[in-house]
């Protein structure tokens, strides 16, 4: 598992590098500076005590936050329901071509490292993850790219192709090695199938599961958690359908086996089944490690997906019943502790993955997250600016807002 603890910044390519950040506050209420260098964080300062000898960027009314980052998207699929009445194409220039503009959408909005969950096996093969794979790389640094195997079936007959299927998908580029055991007929044996596989080539785990029947679910936990480290399982959305008790006990026996659930507060709409969320109050309150993820964007299962982090943190929090500060640590330091990836914070040494967002207070960037401006790896990879105008009555001219001794931001609400 990669170091957690900052490190110092990279000297041999820190003045190339360098980028101030000028006059930001921070969740705690400080205006701070911050100096951003070789892809960390520098130095961190009161507002107007730090130089650079590089480019300087105002973020004078804007909070500064450790970027957000995607436990759980699906980029084979992404942008698929534009035809809803035709099945999902999988030609490889198609899926390349959505899966580049779904993660252009994803770092915009925020997220500077993805994992994405890609089919194997079927009549595609590997076809599908090769086009993410290359989609990956077209990137080029704006944002880091990880992919999950998925295969159907992992046992019986059936399933020989299927684990075949996986272990080529690790070797030509899969991260990590997931899947659903609920649509394989022995989903323990689908479960012990791919702890196999990631033990062999020494990658993370990540299953779906819609944890209907509690009891497999502590079973699949329980041999996930108690075989491997860094298990992911999700979205856990049939707890919330569960009796408290039962839910509860469920609880218990994931914390106990150490997974991480990975929630999708966006759910299902369009015609798929609303299957609910899962109860992270609950689990949180059982010592469940609990990340959040955005899902599909826009295809079958949810034709108006956004992809947004700062959604998936705003549902959290107006219907999860999380506290704002909770709410985003699912899809920040929750995501990443997923992921597998360093740990953020707006401190010397960490790693330069921030979003900055305008706003003063972290409630009102979840309520109204219009202007933001994303850092990867140091470097500025994605800028959105919202301007509102209003008009008078008549329609035929913005008000002068300030000349009445009034300006409104639209993301504070000021």
């Amino acid at each position: 598992m990669p170091d957690s603890q900052p490190q110092p910044p990279d000297g041999a390519t820190a003045n190339a590098t360098a980028l101030l950040l000028r006059g930001a506050r921070l969740t705690d209420g400080r205006a701070v500076d911050v100096r951003l260098s070789g892809g960390r964080i520098e130095a961190v300062g009161t507002a107007g005590s730090l130089t650079a000898p590089g480019a300087c960027l105002d973020l004078d009314g804007h909070l500064l936050l450790p970027a957000p980052a995607e436990p759980h998207a699906h980029s084979d699929t992404a942008l698929s329901a534009v035809a809803p009445d035709r099945p999902v194409s999988y030609d490889a220039e198609d899926v390349q071509r959505r899966a580049t503009e779904a993660a252009l959408l994803q770092v915009g909005h925020g997220a500077t490292t993805l994992r994405t969950h890609v089919r194997v096996g079927d009549a595609q093969e590997l076809a599908p993850l090769e086009a993410v794979l290359r989609a990956r790389r077209s990137l080029r640094g704006l944002g880091d790219l990880t992919v999950v195997a998925v295969p159907r079936l992992l046992t019986g007959v059936a399933g020989a192709d299927g684990l075949a299927i996986l272990r080529d998908a690790v070797k030509l580029g899969a991260g990590v090695v997931g899947g659903c055991p609920d649509l394989d007929p022995d989903p323990a044996g689908y479960v012990e199938a791919v702890l196999t596989v990631a033990a062999e080539h020494r990658c993370p785990v990540d299953l779906h599961t819609d944890a209907g029947d509690p009891a497999r679910l502590a079973r699949l936990a329980a041999m996930a958690g108690g075989l491997r480290p860094g298990v992911s399982i999700g979205p856990c959305a049939g707890l919330s359908r569960l009796p408290a008790d039962m839910a509860g006990r469920a609880a218990d026996q994931l914390a106990a086996a150490g997974v991480t659930v990975v929630c999708l507060p966006q759910g299902r709409c369009g015609g798929a089944e609303q299957r609910g969320v899962a109860p992270v109050r609950l689990l949180r309150a059982a010592g469940v490690r609990v990340a959040a993820g955005s899902g599909a964007v826009r295809d079958v299962a949810n034709p108006v997906g956004r992809g947004d982090p700062l959604e998936a943190a705003y549902l959290l929090a107006s219907q999860g019943g999380l506290r704002a500060a909770e709410a985003y640590d699912a899809v920040s330091a929750g995501a990443r502790e997923a992921m597998r990836l360093p740990e953020v914070r707006v401190e010397a040494g960490f790693p330069a993955e921030l979003l900055a967002v305008r706003g003063e207070r972290l409630e009102g960037v979840l309520s109204l997250a219009y202007s933001r401006i994303v850092i990867h790896r140091g470097r500025v990879v994605a800028r959105t600016n919202a301007v509102r105008e209003y008009c008078d009555p008549a329609g035929a001219a913005a008000l002068d807002l300030p000349r009445q001794g009034r300006q409104v931001r639209p993301e504070t609400g000021a």
